[in-house]
């Protein structure tokens, strides 16, 4: 399918998005499965990350850095999650799981989806420098090498900025009553 759009790219479009399909289609294809837990259900969500890549291949200046890897992960991300969501909304509910509402605390779990909510605002509004390498650690499970690699750093300044986001979150948390303050 992706041949199709570079049929109608000028060769510059081409051979940019040619480079960004062979240096990190195989980065974006472990990340969809780790979501997914499905090798074809992967692929096609890489395939849905590409088309959406394609789509936005004008925002993408250098090809190598750690912003371009962070981003195509994050496209994927969001491609793998759709299609999870997707599959879950047609997915039929087990009347049993209705039956173990003595071991569902509700109060537990609006509480902690809460707490998920003001988190994912607090990361979403921390700086790019520190956002990139603690989204590469937590939410795609990079190792902090690997990280460095990316983001063209040293481990020891992924480590560093690491700790710096974390503790942001851990200050953002306690503001709003999660967690103890001391």
């Amino acid at each position: 399918m992706l041949f199709v759009f570079l049929a109608f790219a000028g060769d510059a479009e081409k051979d940019k998005f040619e480079f960004v399909y062979n240096r990190y289609k195989k980065l974006m294809l472990s990340k969809a499965y780790a979501i997914l837990g499905d090798y074809d259900l992967a692929q096609d969500a890489v395939s849905e990350a590409f088309i959406r890549v394609y789509k936005n291949l004008n925002k993408l200046d250098d090809l190598e850095s750690g912003r371009t890897a962070a981003f195509l992960v994050m496209i994927t991300k969001n491609a793998a999650i759709t299609m999870l969501n997707k599959q879950t909304k047609t997915a039929i509910i087990d009347i049993t799981e209705f039956e173990k509402a003595d071991s569902f605390d509700l109060e537990e779990t609006v509480v902690s989806e809460h707490a998920t909510k003001e988190l994912l605002q607090v990361v979403d509004g921390l700086k790019d420098e520190l956002k990139a390498p603690f989204l590469l650690k937590y939410a795609y499970d990079l190792p902090l090498k690997e990280i460095g690699r990316l983001l063209k750093i040293s481990e020891n300044n992924v480590a560093v900025r690491i700790h710096r986001a974390k503790s942001k979150l851990i200050e953002a948390l306690q503001k709003g009553g999660y967690g103890d303050e001391s």
